[in-house]
């Protein structure tokens, strides 16, 4: 078992802490709050199976860093082309490159997600795929919501979610916070 030594940082928000883990190339492989730490590095662990996964603390700011604390500040776009890495299955990764294709400031339902990668009867599995996502907001599960138009589930807790989408709607309307 080969072990994958990622670099990880901790950074203030608006919605607390956030971790922001990169590997040595700068690609971003998982983004999470620092009071989900556990359920982040269990994904970590189910994504990279093959590997041993060891995070070392860094203290400068990299570039996935400094595009995060500038989404903050109203700069949302800056990370719209931050590089990613992930694990997971092939599924999870389609589900995922379409997330990332949800508009700033837009949401649409898991059906219409389904729909959108070819697999309209797959909601369930796209959900669950939602869920799997190692890189919150960069990959941005809290753009997907219910066919009801309400809020639904988000691995960060839905006072983020909502926190998020109403910060991304700012944006949209052109008022830069």
């Amino acid at each position: 078992m080969a072990t994958l030594t990622l670099r990880m940082e901790r950074a203030p928000t608006p919605l607390g802490e956030m971790l922001i883990v990169t590997d040595e190339q700068g690609l971003l492989r998982a983004l999470n709050w620092g009071d989900h730490e556990s359920d982040m590095l269990r994904l970590m662990r189910n994504h990279y199976r093959k590997d041993a996964v060891q995070l070392q603390e860094i203290r400068r700011a990299s570039p996935a860093m400094q595009a995060m604390l500038a989404y903050f500040e109203g700069d949302l776009a800056g990370i719209d082309h931050l590089p990613v890495l992930t694990g997971g299955t092939d599924f999870q990764r389609q589900v995922w490159a379409a997330l990332r294709e949800i508009a700033c400031g837009s949401t649409i339902s898991y059906l219409d997600l389904a729909t959108r990668i070819g697999k309209p009867a797959a909601v369930r599995a796209v959900g669950m795929a939602n869920h799997a996502n190692p890189i919150s907001i960069v990959i941005p599960c809290h753009r997907v919501i219910g066919s009801d138009r309400t809020l639904t589930g988000y691995g960060g807790g839905l006072h983020r979610k909502r926190w998020l989408l109403e910060h991304e709607s700012e944006y949209r309307q052109g008022r830069l916070i």
